[in-house]
């Protein structure tokens, strides 16, 4: 494969991205899925004219941080704080909590009951499965009301957060006993703190900085504290969201030192900026992730019937806990809701995350594909029903 045609292909994938974006706000189907499918063509015509590639499986999980990253950065600078939020951060935090700890029980039971391997194992292998997708959530949220919009960026958000905490825990700790907790209570004051400085030190830095080229290296330390914090098996993601937050709300600190040192003029239109590269940035890296991740799939095993089988119960689990939650506890209107609980990126990276010794076999890409694929095909015809429900409400004299 020459450079010329390399370049093609990256320059045609960008494109066929864009175009999904623009089909995706007419027809409420996820790009995302559209991406896999375009991932799942491009491999069958490959092996069909044996043209020789290397294994993109090693570089998903790097194209998955960083998009992973970018979106949810992406995602809280959209964010304004007040405080009549507290209402529905409160809300988020424990629907995302509660949802998680729920489905992972759910799905341990469906695992366990499956292969009979021990509960811990189980429970590990979970995870990955039981966490929203912001990369997918947020994006299909476009077309929803503002508040609602809202609730799906915190929430999927909080979700993402939870999951790698929870994530980082079961994996450290084969008993979760008093000091395994103790041990989490201390992990999360230090993330909090770091989160603390990280925000100060960055916005002082985005002031200070007169070269033209500033936002890519702002992105850049981003990603570098991320990936430092996750070395150390600290929940990072803590830190993108609170950068985000704190950029996008410091004006409304009132602080005279404060808005001496660290606010400029040109503060609310740099923010403006930063906002739309990180957004540019994270639909190239969501597009090579989607494209890379469907392209890295087996079809073949979608003719699998036990995998089909465990498919099908882990996807009963994750909406019939959802569909719990909201008529129960929650009280929020039942659609797009109910089916804005989308598998996607944060899976996949849990998922290649896992040690190899905690690998349960049958559970592996396959099932995960299928789970994937399976909420992303609801959401597509959840967004769908529920854009024609509310047409019809606004023109009831259309049959």
């Amino acid at each position: 494969m020459t450079t010329y045609t390399t370049l093609i292909i990256l320059s045609a994938l960008v494109i066929f991205s864009y175009l999904f974006d623009l089909l995706a706000g007419k027809t409420k189907i996820p790009s995302v899925l559209l991406l896999l499918f375009l991932g799942i063509i491009i491999k069958q015509t490959v092996d069909y004219f044996n043209f020789k590639t290397f294994d993109f499986t090693k570089i998903l999980p790097a194209l998955g941080t960083l998009g992973l990253i970018l979106i949810v950065f992406e995602g809280s600078l959209e964010l304004k704080y007040s405080k009549e939020k507290n209402a529905i951060i409160k809300k988020t935090f424990f629907s995302a909590l509660i949802i998680l700890l729920l489905t992972c029980a759910s799905i341990t039971f469906v695992i366990n009951y499956l292969t009979g391997q021990n509960i811990y194992l189980c429970f590990v292998n979970s995870i990955p499965f039981c966490v929203v997708s912001s990369a997918i959530a947020i994006p299909s949220s476009a077309g929803i009301s503002k508040s609602k919009r809202e609730f799906i960026i915190y929430e999927s958000s909080f979700s993402d957060i939870l999951a790698i905490i929870l994530f980082n825990f079961a994996i450290s700790n084969t008993q979760f006993d008093v000091s395994a907790f103790t041990g989490l209570g201390i992990e999360l004051i230090i993330i909090l703190l770091f989160a603390a400085v990280s925000c100060v030190c960055l916005l002082y830095l985005i002031g200070r900085i007169k070269h033209h080229i500033k936002f890519f290296l702002i992105i850049s330390l981003i990603t570098l504290v991320y990936a430092i914090g996750q070395s150390y098996h600290l929940s990072a993601l803590i830190v993108v969201l609170s950068l985000g937050l704190f950029l996008n709300n410091a004006g409304q600190i009132r602080l005279p030192w404060f808005r001496r040192f660290f606010l400029y003029p040109t503060y609310a239109f740099e923010l403006k900026q930063l906002l739309q590269l990180s957004g540019e940035s994270a639909f190239v890296m969501r597009t090579f992730f989607f494209v890379l991740f469907g392209y890295s799939m087996d079809i073949y095993q979608l003719g699998n019937v036990s995998i089909l089988i465990s498919g099908g119960a882990i996807l009963l689990a994750i909406y019939l806990i959802r569909f719990l939650y909201i008529k129960l506890v929650s009280k929020i209107e039942m659609m797009p809701e109910l089916v804005l609980v989308p598998r996607g990126l944060i899976s996949v990276l849990l998922y290649y995350n896992l040690p190899k010794e905690l690998k349960i076999k049958g559970v592996e890409t396959g099932l995960l594909f299928v789970v994937i694929l399976g909420t992303s095909i609801i959401m597509s015809l959840g967004l769908l029903a529920s854009k024609r429900e509310k047409h019809t409400e606004a023109h009831p004299d259309i049959t």
